[in-house]
């Protein structure tokens, strides 16, 4: 296998000049006598600012604002310049494994640092903050402008802490208070792995990290020791990882020599092809993947792949489109540059990067879901039509189009006004059902596995959410029922049962993965499964239509 390791890259800084960054990022002499001039030009008008202007200004605080300046004018929020003490006091954190984290995937979006997910088990999904969430206040700052490695330094701290932050949320007139308590963040990249309808196989691979290739290979092979026909690989709310991983997991499904993904860049060595080296080990296994609309980076990269190769029908929402490659560049003075220096393109050629201004203003109508997340149920957004390896038509323009596009179930205008209210004090009401659910759970240590939520449990618990202070009228309580009585019944299976039995007892929910199942029934090959998904009619223009209902329930774009 292809793969390439995070390393150093060398830069030259001349004269101490750091801050002319793309001036001096050069290698060897020449240079010709404009770049001269424009640096003597720089420093004289350093120098006058200096001595001259009427307050006191420092020349460190110049050539800092120069160097934020010239970082800004790049207009992208994955490149930063990251100080000495600020590298040195993440690399002891990190490698003596002295911090604990919140458990937030995020990026900066609009001017604020934004949830793209809440780590799976991790402090922040627990407290009930959700994907497009952003950060208002963090530890009491405004954290409006901020860029993401500052929010990140004050997240993280030491485990058992904790942080105050506020958040905005889309519908909710004013920021949501929540308290999150640091943790070491330790989470496995399959969780679990479970058996559905006899002999279909379900994998849910939340994290790339160092591990996952192997827990993904581990958990297959296990199901297929009881008798597997089909698999269904679900990477949503999957934020991504290591590339090694990702790159790894996609070669579980394909041949050597055929392509996984392409970085394309500028400088020296940023434009590379990783292939896979080894024979696909579950040759002859039809796959489903589910992604939506967090699934991000690393989970991009592999359901780009699988798809680009026909080896996979990809299935659920378009996902994020983080497809940038971040190099760390040393500087002087123990200075570190992180800069975007490539990006990701599928083996067909498809990038990876969506261009966030144009797909603000192509995704006029959105939805809260039952869960309570925000998707987009509409995207006019042209894009470019590619042919997989078999000739099948693909989607480009930025993340990955799944072959069919299923919503989840949405709530009305009616609901989504009501738990938009309920919103409001997102942080009391998560924590009352979190609270209710432990009691409940101590006090009926012999819950049914195919249990059921109440109407008695439900005027419990909202009994309880007033005692603690909960504002809310009867009728929001009404319109807010279906969501209030799936995050309690969502609440009890997890601490009934564990992530698998709570997985397993939402799955009646959960109309992707019903798609999926209705898919791979009665296959025998990837090819008989792609038949099921072949479009009727060939596509011939760019742009991804809004998902329809069909007479059997799932949605094609």
């Amino acid at each position: 296998m292809h793969r390439k390791s995070a390393a150093w890259m060398p830069v030259t800084v001349i004269a101490g000049s750091i801050l002319l960054g793309g001036w001096f990022l050069q290698e060897g002499a020449a240079r010709d006598e404009n770049v001269f001039s424009q640096m003597r030009l720089f420093q004289e008008v350093v120098s006058y600012i200096s001595s001259e202007y009427v307050d006191d200004v420092g020349e460190d605080a110049l050539y800092d604002s120069a160097i934020d300046g010239l970082i800004d004018q790049l207009g992208d929020p994955n490149s930063s310049f990251i100080t000495a003490d600020e590298w040195e006091e993440f690399s002891i954190r990190t490698t003596e494994g002295r911090y604990g984290g919140v458990g937030l995937e995020v990026l900066e979006r609009d001017g604020f640092v934004t949830v793209v997910s809440p780590m799976p088990g991790g402090p922040g999904l627990r407290a009930g903050i959700k994907s497009g969430d952003q950060f208002w206040k963090i530890d009491g700052q405004l954290a409006e402008g901020w860029e993401v490695d500052r929010a990140v330094d004050v997240l993280r701290g030491e485990p058992g802490a904790s942080v105050e932050v506020e958040m905005l949320r889309p519908g909710v007139e004013e920021p949501i208070p929540f308290t999150l308590t640091r943790e070491v963040i330790r989470v496995l990249s399959v969780p679990f792995a479970l058996r559905l309808e006899g002999d279909i196989g379900y994998v849910p691979l939340q994290l790339f990290r160092n591990t996952s290739s192997d827990e993904v290979r581990a958990a297959v092979d296990s199901l297929r020791a009881e008798g597997l026909n089909g698999l269904v690989l679900d990477l949503r709310n999957n934020p991504g990882g290591l590339l090694d991983e990702g790159i790894g997991v996609a070669d579980l499904f394909l041949d050597p020599g055929q392509r996984i993904v392409e970085t394309r860049g500028r400088g020296r060595g940023q434009t590379e092809t990783y292939s896979a080296s080894t024979p696909d080990v579950y040759a002859g296994l039809p796959v489903v993947v589910l992604v939506n609309e967090s699934s991000a980076s690393a989970s991009e990269i592999v359901a780009g792949a699988l798809q680009d190769h026909d080896r996979a029908v990809i299935v659920g929402a378009p996902t994020y489109g983080k497809g940038s490659v971040q190099t760390l560049f040393r500087l002087s003075g123990g200075n570190v540059l992180r800069l975007t220096t490539a990006g990701w393109y599928t083996p067909v050629g498809r990038a990876l990067q969506k261009d966030r201004d144009a797909l603000r203003e192509a995704l006029p109508h959105g939805a809260l879901t039952l869960d309570g997340s925000l998707i987009q149920t509409d995207e006019t957004l042209e894009r470019p039509i590619f042919e997989s390896v078999s000739g099948r038509s693909l989607y480009g323009g930025g993340g990955v189009t799944p072959d069919l596009w299923i919503l989840s179930d949405t709530l009305s205008a009616n609901e989504t006004r009501a738990v938009n209210d309920l919103f409001r004090q997102a942080g009391l009401f998560t924590s009352g059902v979190f609270n209710f659910a432990v009691r409940y759970i101590r006090e009926h240590p012999d819950l049914a596995r195919d249990f059921r939520v109440t109407d008695g449990m439900v005027d419990q618990l909202v009994t309880d959410l007033r005692a603690r202070g909960l504002e809310v009228s009867d009728a929001t309580l009404e319109r807010a029922d279906r969501f209030v009585r799936y995050r309690l019944e969502r609440e009890l299976a997890l601490q009934a049962f564990g992530e698998a039995g709570e997985a397993e007892h939402l799955f009646r929910y959960d109309r992707q993965l019903d798609e999926a199942l209705r898919l791979l029934r009665g296959v025998g090959t990837p090819a008989e499964l792609l038949e099921r998904v072949a479009p009727d009619d060939h596509v011939e223009a760019g742009v991804i239509p809004t998902p329809v209902e069909r007479a059997d329930g799932a949605l094609r774009p």
